[in-house]
């Protein structure tokens, strides 16, 4: 499982960091899914490996025009590019509107149909045959969701052991088994996949937070999480000195969060554009770093954009590459 940061800024773009996106993929850039879409993010792509025309589906947790207003121009330039492949997009309900409306107010047209999912849809649930994808509601000035990526159909291992056993020769059935799929033999014998092959990994599960200044609300959703990327805007002390009204958590309040459920991969993004990334930058950076790692003893991550990582099969991340 690899995910890339297309932008990792809060509010407003930098010099270094465009506003919010990110790339998901299970095994290799086809299909793909992205995570929230601000303005600039079709610029992002041209910079990594992911193709609009192998983008499975758009998740936006919220309406905010830094995690949608990249949404027009990516759609239309995905028609322009000849997509004919339908492409969900699970969002909440004004975003549909807000599509439509600079659709029809600008004189374009898309190639290819849209399926509209209400993300905010009481027992919310999407599937393809990557993920499995639930949601949680967050708290913002908006009402906003993370969303909850666990992979299903792993790869089984067969028990050969067991069907030489009951008399099944190795030929095309054992691949049928193997893919999961039961088998009818000649002499009537129903051979179920589940009885055959056991599944060797435990499935991957990652979340990815919106705007939220309560990261306690995910904490029914984390047993069983590998990985959670989760907004940093501030440090503590900037926090308690813009106040409560724009509902964003510090460094402080997602790294005692992210002990107290024993997270074992915390990933930061969507910092302040205040603070500065280069050496000898006021504010810098290094203080949301060095905050977390006050509270949280597992392995953290600051994000940049076109940082690329990768949750193995044996549930250890890494960082690929450094913008």
């Amino acid at each position: 499982m690899e995910f890339t940061f297309l932008g990792t800024s809060a509010g407003t773009p930098t010099r270094s960091r465009n506003v919010t996106g990110l790339a998901l993929c299970r095994s290799g850039p086809k299909p793909w899914y992205l995570i929230d879409c601000g303005e600039g993010t079709q610029h992002q792509l041209m910079r990594t490996r992911y193709s609009v025309m192998q983008l499975r589906a758009i998740f936006i947790t919220h309406i905010h025009g830094d995690h949608i207003f990249g949404l027009p121009g990516l759609l239309t330039s995905a028609s322009m590019l000849g997509r004919t492949e339908p492409l969900d997009i699970i969002a909440p309900v004004q975003v549909q509107r807000f599509i439509h409306a600079v659709i029809d107010n600008s004189d374009s047209s898309l190639s290819y149909p849209l399926n509209f999912i209400n993300s905010e849809a009481p027992e919310f649930y999407w599937q393809d045959d990557q993920f499995r994808v639930t949601n949680v509601a967050l708290s913002h000035r908006v009402p906003c969701r993370a969303f909850v990526f666990t992979e299903i159909n792993l790869e089984r291992k067969l028990r050969q052991d067991k069907l030489l056993e009951d008399g099944v020769m190795a030929g095309p059935n054992w691949g049928d088994l193997q893919k999961g799929k039961d088998v009818l033999l000649a002499d009537g014998r129903l051979l179920k996949s589940d009885d055959y092959t056991h599944i060797p990994r435990t499935a991957r599960k990652l979340i990815v937070g919106g705007d939220n200044d309560t990261p306690e609300l995910l904490r029914d959703a984390c047993p069983g999480t590998h990985v959670l990327i989760h907004e940093a805007t501030y440090t503590q002390d900037v926090a308690d000195r813009v106040g409560p009204w724009p509902q964003h958590s510090s460094a402080q309040q997602v790294a005692r969060f992210a002990q107290s459920v024993k997270l074992p991969n915390l990933v930061l993004t969507h910092f302040s554009s205040r603070y500065q990334s280069y050496p000898g930058g006021t504010p810098n950076i290094n203080q949301l770093a060095a905050e977390a790692l006050q509270h949280y003893k597992g392995h953290l991550f600051l994000a940049n954009d076109f940082d690329t990582y990768q949750l193995t099969t044996d549930l250890q991340l890494h960082r690929l590459t450094d913008r």
